[in-house]
């Protein structure tokens, strides 16, 4: 069976909805992921429920291409995150008919974060959401072992996000991930980077927002890590240093899918 393929909103953050769900369609995808916090000074976020007219624009694009939207993302929960402040983000996400809001830990105290998580995911769930905990190696919640803790922790409707980049550059386990029950890890968010013996935040923080490469094109062993992750959709993250055009997003979303199709047609033929 064909997996989907979607295209997360930092690979093209310039791109406002539409856009993005049009060079999304250009470029062979079947979904996309959209960014509606912002998440850092320098790059936008998109509060479609503050914006009628471009949530018109981005329900029309859906329609016309017949993509759809996988994720909305993404909320650093910290020790003040209320659910009250983020339904608002999530009735947006359930307008858009979205399948899961990504989460970002932010608290330093796990047990407050778990029930913090919970609470947003019951509140999601409500309107038809799930929920993912994103790891990131600069985090309190910095590797797999540490997020599954978490989840687990946070109620049975929560989910993990595993992106090979984290992965790899927090060294988690592959064992770990084989054992993690498929129903826990909705989808997976897919790039390569250059592999190194250590590094820095610094250096972790840019690779992460501004320099990915295409499946194929670094030294992480994605083989290994989609081996040992479920058979779930696939959500490709490559933010590039330099902004294209939309004609040039499609142009490399096409590449990207190409480049990831090749993979997983190698992986089902061993």
């Amino acid at each position: 069976m064909t997996r989907d393929i979607s295209i997360a909103h930092l690979s093209a953050i310039d791109l406002s909805p539409p856009a993005l769900i049009e060079a999304a369609a250009e470029g062979g995808l079947d979904a996309v992921g959209l960014r509606l916090i912002k998440v850092t000074a320098d790059s936008p976020g998109y509060p479609l429920w503050q914006d009628p007219a471009m949530m018109r624009a981005t329900k029309d694009a859906l329609r016309n291409s017949g993509l759809r939207v996988n994720d909305i993302e993404f909320v650093k929960v910290t020790a003040e995150t209320t659910v009250e402040s983020l339904l608002p983000f999530f009735d947006c996400g359930a307008e858009l008919e979205a399948n899961t809001a990504i989460l970002a830990p932010y608290d330093e105290d796990l047990s407050r974060l778990s029930q913090t998580i919970g609470a947003l995911s019951e509140a999601a769930q409500a309107r038809g959401l799930g929920v993912v905990l994103e790891f990131f190696p600069w985090t309190s919640v910095p590797d797999l072992a540490t997020c599954w803790q978490v989840v687990q922790a946070a109620g049975d409707d929560v989910g993990l996000l595993v992106d090979s980049l984290h992965f790899d550059r927090s060294g988690s386990s592959l064992d770990l991930l084989a054992q993690i029950p498929q129903e826990r890890i909705p989808f997976l968010h897919l790039c390569d980077a250059p592999v190194l013996p250590a590094y820095t935040v610094e250096h972790l923080l840019h690779t992460a927002r501004a320099e990915r490469f295409a499946p194929g094109d670094g030294q992480i062993d994605l083989a290994a890590f989609l081996q040992a992750a479920p058979d779930a959709p696939i959500g490709l993250e490559i933010p590039r240093p330099v902004p294209m055009s939309a004609k040039g997003y499609a142009s490399a979303f096409a590449t990207y899918v190409r480049k990831t199709r090749a993979l997983l047609d190698t992986l089902s033929a061993t």
